[in-house]
C-alpha cells in the first residue's frame, strides 16, 4: 500500500505521522497522479498548527508533480502516461499517491523537471498573478518584495526585472541579501540592520514605489504602507508573522489614496483555463531561462517534520521539495 502523512490533531511538526493509505479509483472528472516530488510551502505549516483549521484527520500539501496513473470518466485534458504538476485541488500532496479533481492538473514541459515542476507550481503561479494581474508591473516601475530571498521572493526578484522593473526587497541577513541580489534584487535591504521605509525612500528620492508585495503581515504591513507612492498597492498575500491587526480605512487617505488587497492563488486560479494560462506563462519564464528555480532544500518525504521545523526557523532560501 502506498504512504502519505496524515495528522490527526493540531500541533507542531511532531503531529505529522507516516501512514498506509488506501487510495480509491478515480471517480467522475478524477485523477490517480503517483508523485515523483513534493512541493513544501509555508501555508502547510499554518494548516497543520490549527492557524488555517482543516477537517481532521487530514492530508497536508497544495503541490507537487508526477505521473498520472489513472483518469475517471469525462477527463479530457490528461491521460495515463502523463507528465503533469499542480498545486491546489485540496490537501493532500505529502503522499507516494494521491487521487484529485483532473482539472487542477496542468501538463509539465519535458524542459522542464519533476523537481521544478513541485518546487515551483504554487510559488511560481503565486508569483505569477502577484506580477502580471494584482498589479501588473510595467518597464520602469519600483516594486519592493519582503521576504525577497524566499521561495516566491527569488522567483518575483528574476520576473520583475526580467519585465524591466526595479526591485528592491527586504530579508533577514547579509546572506540572504547576497543570495537576493544574484536572482535580480537591485537593492536589498536586511531589515535587522536597516529601517526599511527609510531606505525605501532614499532609493526612489522620496517618490515610494508602485506596490508592495508582502508575505510577512504583522510586522511589516503598516510599516510597508509608508514605503507607498501616492495611488500604490499594498499586496497581502501571506502572514508569516502573525495577521495583521484591524486597520482605520482613513490611514489609507492620509498616506496617499493607497489601495490593499488581499488575494489568494485559489481564487485566480479557480478556472481552469486560468490556471493553464497562468501556467503557460510561468512554463515560459522558466523554459527561457528568464526565472530559474532555486531549489536549496530536499528531505525525504517521511521526514518532512523536520523540513517544517527548518522552514519556521527560517533556515531555508528558496524552494523545498521532498522526494516521496
Amino acid at each position: 500500500m502506498p504512504h502519505a502523512i496524515r495528522f490527526h490533531q493540531t500541533g507542531g511538526p511532531e503531529v505529522l505521522q507516516w501512514e498506509e493509505v488506501t487510495v480509491d479509483p478515480p471517480g467522475p472528472g478524477e485523477a490517480v497522479v503517483r508523485h515523483h516530488a513534493v512541493g513544501l510551502n509555508y501555508i502547510d505549516t499554518y494548516q497543520r498548527s490549527g492557524a488555517y483549521p482543516l477537517p481532521l484527520p487530514s492530508g497536508l500539501g497544495l503541490e507537487g508533480a508526477g505521473v498520472v496513473e489513472q483518469v475517471g470518466a469525462g477527463v479530457s485534458n490528461v491521460a495515463p502516461g502523463d507528465r503533469v504538476a499542480y498545486a491546489g485541488g485540496g490537501p493532500g500532496a505529502y503522499a507516494e499517491v494521491r487521487k484529485l479533481a483532473a482539472d487542477r492538473l496542468v501538463k509539465l514541459p519535458e524542459s522542464i523537471s519533476f523537481e521544478q515542476g513541485a518546487a515551483m507550481m504554487l510559488q511560481g503561479l503565486t508569483a505569477q498573478y502577484l506580477l502580471r494581474r494584482t498589479y501588473r508591473v510595467q518597464p520602469g516601475d519600483t516594486i519592493l518584495i519582503h521576504a525577497a530571498a524566499g521561495g516566491v521572493g527569488l522567483i518575483v526578484c528574476q520576473w520583475a526585472k526580467a519585465l524591466g522593473a526595479t526591485v528592491i526587497g527586504t530579508v533577514g541577513s547579509d546572506e540572504k541579501a547576497a543570495l537576493a541580489r544574484a536572482h535580480g534584487c537591485d537593492h536589498p535591504i536586511n531589515y535587522n540592520h536597516e529601517n526599511f521605509a527609510e531606505r525605501v525612500r532614499e532609493i526612489t528620492a522620496g517618490a515610494g514605489v508602485a506596490v508592495v508585495y508582502d508575505s510577512i503581515g504583522k510586522d511589516t504591513f503598516m510599516v510597508s504602507l509608508d514605503c507607498l507612492r501616492p495611488l500604490g498597492m499594498m499586496v497581502l498575500f501571506g502572514a508569516a508573522s502573525g495577521p495583521v491587526p484591524p486597520i482605520d480605512l482613513q490611514v489609507l487617505a492620509q498616506k496617499g489614496s493607497l489601495f490593499v488587497t488581499r488575494p489568494t492563488l485559489f481564487t485566480y486560479a479557480a478556472k481552469a483555463q486560468d490556471l493553464a494560462a497562468m501556467a503557460a506563462e510561468l512554463f515560459d519564464v522558466v523554459s527561457s531561462g528568464k526565472v530559474r528555480i532555486e531549489i536549496n532544500q530536499r528531505y525525504a518525504l517521511k521526514d518532512v517534520a523536520q523540513a517544517h521545523r527548518d522552514l519556521e526557523a527560517r533556515r531555508t532560501t528558496g524552494s523545498t521539495i521532498l522526494l516521496p
